[in-house]
C-alpha cells in the first residue's frame, strides 16, 4: 500500500533498509502520508483535507486556479465574509482624521490656527479642507497655490459629531449595499470619483476663494445616485430612495452653511458612473467600467482645471 489516496502508507516492514519518506516541504519530518493528487509525502502541517484523503498546499492552490469565482448579477465577486471591507476602511479613515482634528485643535498662533479660529473649526480641518485660494495673495493657501491634496482630503474631513455621524451612517448603509454588488474596486472608484465630482462642482461655483468646504457628502450623494440606478437595474422599488434623496437635497438648499454644489456634483458623477457599471454588456463589463471611470475622471479633471485657471 502506497497511500496514494491520501491515507497512511504505513511504516516499512522490519529489515527494510530504505530510508523512511520525509515531507517534501519539510525534509526533516518523517511521514507516511501522501498527497492524494501528486502522491508526494506530506507531514501533518501540510495536510489539507480533500474529498478523498489529503492534499498538499501546492495541489490545493493549483486546483483553486481552475475554479471559477462566483459573481453577483453585476459582476462583483461574492465573498463569504468582509463584503463591506472597503466601506469600513473608509469610515475608519474619516473617523481617525476627525479625532486627530479634535486632538490638534487650534492652540498655536500660525496663519492656519488664526484662520481656523475665525471660522470656528480646528487647524487640521483648515489644512485639509477645500479652499480655492488666490494667486495674488502673499501667502500659500489653497488649491491654486499647489495644495492639490485638498481635492481629496476635503472629502475625509468633518466639522462636528453631527456632521461626521450623519455622513458615516449613510456611508455604512449605502456602502454595505453597493460594495457587495459592484465589487471592491468599482465601489472604491465610484466613491472617490463622486467625492472629486463634488469637489470640482464646489470649486467651479465658489464665490469666496477663501471659503472652507469639507465633508464626505459629495461622495455619499454619489452613492445615493448609484443605489437608485442599480435598484432600477435590478427591478427593485426605488420610491424610498427618491424620498430620502429629495429630503436631503431640500436640506442642502435651505440650511445655511451646507455646500449644495458639492452634493450635486457628487450626485451627477455617481449616478452616471453607476449607470455605466449597471448597464454594461456582461461580456465587456471590465472594458466599459474602465471607459466610464476614465471618462468621469477626465470630466472632473477638466472642471477642476477650469476652476483654478
Amino acid at each position: 500500500m502506497t497511500g496514494s489516496a491520501g491515507g497512511p502508507a504505513g511504516p516499512p516492514p522490519s529489515g527494510d533498509s530504505a530510508a523512511p519518506p520525509t515531507c517534501y516541504r519539510h525534509p526533516d519530518r518523517e511521514t507516511y502520508i501522501r498527497c492524494s493528487r501528486c502522491e508526494r509525502p506530506i507531514c501533518p502541517e501540510c495536510m489539507i483535507a480533500a474529498p478523498v484523503g489529503y492534499q498538499c498546499p501546492q495541489c490545493v492552490a493549483e486546483g483553486r486556479k481552475g475554479v471559477r469565482q462566483a459573481r453577483t448579477v453585476l459582476g462583483g465577486q461574492r465573498r463569504d465574509s468582509s463584503s463591506n471591507a472597503v466601506t469600513l476602511t473608509l469610515i475608519g479613515i474619516n473617523v481617525v482624521i476627525w479625532v486627530m482634528g479634535l486632538a490638534i485643535g487650534t492652540r498655536g498662533d500660525s496663519f492656519l490656527d488664526r484662520y481656523a479660529r475665525g471660522i470656528g473649526t480646528n487647524e487640521l480641518s483648515a489644512r485639509l479642507g477645500l479652499v480655492l485660494g488666490d494667486r495674488g495673495d502673499p501667502f500659500s493657501f489653497g488649491v491654486v497655490d499647489g495644495q492639490w491634496y485638498r481635492l481629496v482630503t476635503a472629502a475625509f474631513t468633518h466639522e462636528n459629531v453631527l456632521h461626521i455621524g450623519l455622513n458615516m451612517v449613510a456611508l455604512y448603509m449605502l456602502g454595505s449595499s453597493l460594495e457587495p454588488i459592484l465589487g471592491r474596486s468599482r465601489f472604491l472608484t465610484l466613491y472617490l470619483l463622486s467625492a472629486l465630482g463634488g469637489t470640482a462642482a464646489s470649486l467651479l461655483t465658489v464665490s469666496d476663494p477663501y471659503s472652507l468646504s469639507y465633508g464626505a457628502s459629495g461622495a455619499v450623494y454619489g452613492l445615493f445616485g448609484a443605489l437608485f440606478v442599480i435598484a432600477r437595474r435590478l427591478g427593485r422599488d426605488t420610491g424610498g430612495i427618491v424620498v430620502i434623496l429629495g429630503i436631503n437635497l431640500v436640506f442642502g438648499f435651505t440650511v445655511p452653511g451646507i455646500d449644495w454644489r458639492a452634493h450635486l456634483g457628487g450626485l451627477v458623477i455617481g449616478t452616471a458612473l453607476a449607470a455605466v457599471y449597471a448597464y454594461a454588456p456582461k461580456e465587456q463589463r471590465g472594458l466599459w467600467a474602465l471607459i466610464g471611470s476614465l471618462a468621469a475622471a477626465m470630466l472632473v479633471t477638466t472642471a477642476i482645471m477650469i476652476a483654478v485657471s
